[in-house]
């Protein structure tokens, strides 16, 4: 990352969005379920507090974001209607393998980096950086299997 090491900072500043999902549940007996746009907003909500109340080695969330609406679309897996609460996170990370564990979450949905306008990577980064990836993406693979039980 030599370009910003260059400029004094060695650190990355980006905005991540990530779509948290809320789907309604079925009511029990009489009383009737959640409305799911209300079940996305109270699941971003909970994401957002862990987000500003749980520190994340070598990442500082600057600002986040939730003033996009919630939206709803139709899941062709599941049949049914699904609403997704945006949120926006801008971050300063001290490298980009603190970045990779938003970018590998399933509500991912964009990054844009704001600074250094431009990163070199040599071999033993770039090497390093793949292998996080894969790290990364193992770990959200078993999150995924032990959610769905699929183990």
């Amino acid at each position: 990352m030599k370009d910003a090491e260059q400029n004094g900072t060695g650190k990355l500043k980006v905005r991540i969005r990530l779509d948290i999902k809320g789907q309604s549940r079925p009511g029990r007996f009489l009383f009737g379920g959640k409305p799911m746009v209300k079940v996305a907003e109270e699941a971003r909500e909970q994401q957002v507090a862990v987000f500003r109340n749980v520190p994340i080695q070598g990442v500082h969330i600057d600002d986040i974001d939730m003033s996009i609406d919630v939206y709803t679309v139709r899941d062709d897996v599941r049949n049914s209607e699904v609403a997704y609460a945006p949120v926006i996170l801008s971050i300063t990370a001290e490298n980009i393998e603190d970045l990779l564990r938003f970018i590998a979450r399933e509500d991912f949905r964009k990054i844009e980096v704001i600074e250094p306008g431009g990163v070199v990577l040599n071999r033993h980064e770039m090497e390093r950086l793949l292998f996080k990836f894969h790290e990364e993406m193992k770990s959200q693979m078993e999150h995924l299997e032990k959610k769905y039980n699929l183990r």
